[in-house]
């Protein structure tokens, strides 16, 4: 074999062996890429688990969500008691009401407080908060009132009362969502608004909301 021979046989190795070599890197690269890709997605999985509750300052809660005030505590037992009033009065809606309108408002309260039940049920577990079983005595005179009503009768006391409440909470609302310092709060209080809002809407479009009402609302402001 000539020394010209030789020598291109010898680069030829030479490149067949850095091209195997390249190839191993890239092979290599590519695991540590996917390896990388998969850690950050179990991270990001993980993270959207409830976190436990950890009891910080007497009155308040710290959580890795943030800390939970003594505001969002009540604010998430005003709205448990209003979903076990107010989802019962929504259903009376069904029988009691003449009005469409009416009847429409309370197929909206019932179905999104009964919604919301289940929401603030799994945020207090999470944020380890007691939540009531009952009612207060004023909302379950509210229910016994509606019970008591017919007809016109129930559908003025109906919207009414019911206005009355939501634009009550609606005040409430806008307090927790704006200065909560919990990441799980702001999302519920997000939620409650939503629903609040259409139940008001809903409330309104019957009509039948008189102006003494929309005064008493404004006094809380």
């Amino acid at each position: 074999m000539t020394a010209h021979a030789r020598s291109a046989s010898g680069r030829s190795r030479n490149l067949t062996i850095a091209g195997v070599l390249l190839l191993a890197l890239a092979v290599i690269a590519g695991a540590i890429v996917w390896a990388t890709r998969g850690d950050a997605n179990a991270t990001e999985n993980g993270s959207s688990n409830f976190p436990s509750a950890k009891p910080a300052a007497p009155g308040d809660v710290v959580t890795t969500a943030g800390p939970v005030s003594k505001l969002d505590m009540e604010f998430l037992v005003k709205v448990r008691q209003a979903n076990l009033w107010e989802a019962p009065a929504g259903r009376l809606a069904q029988t009691h009401a003449t009005s469409e309108a009416v009847k429409r408002a309370g197929m909206h309260v019932m179905d999104g407080h009964s919604k919301l039940d289940e929401f603030v049920r799994n945020t207090a577990e999470a944020l380890n908060v007691a939540l009531p079983d009952e009612a207060s005595a004023e909302q379950q005179g509210f229910v016994r009132t509606l019970e008591d009503a017919q007809g016109a009768d129930f559908d003025k006391k109906f919207a009414n009362i019911l206005r009355g409440t939501h634009g009550k909470i609606f005040v409430s609302i806008a307090q927790v969502r704006a200065g909560t310092k919990n990441s799980l709060m702001r999302r519920f209080a997000s939620e409650v608004n939503l629903t609040v809002l259409d139940h008001q809407n809903v409330l309104d479009d019957s009509g039948l909301v008189d102006e003494a009402t929309y005064d008493d609302i404004a006094s809380t402001f």
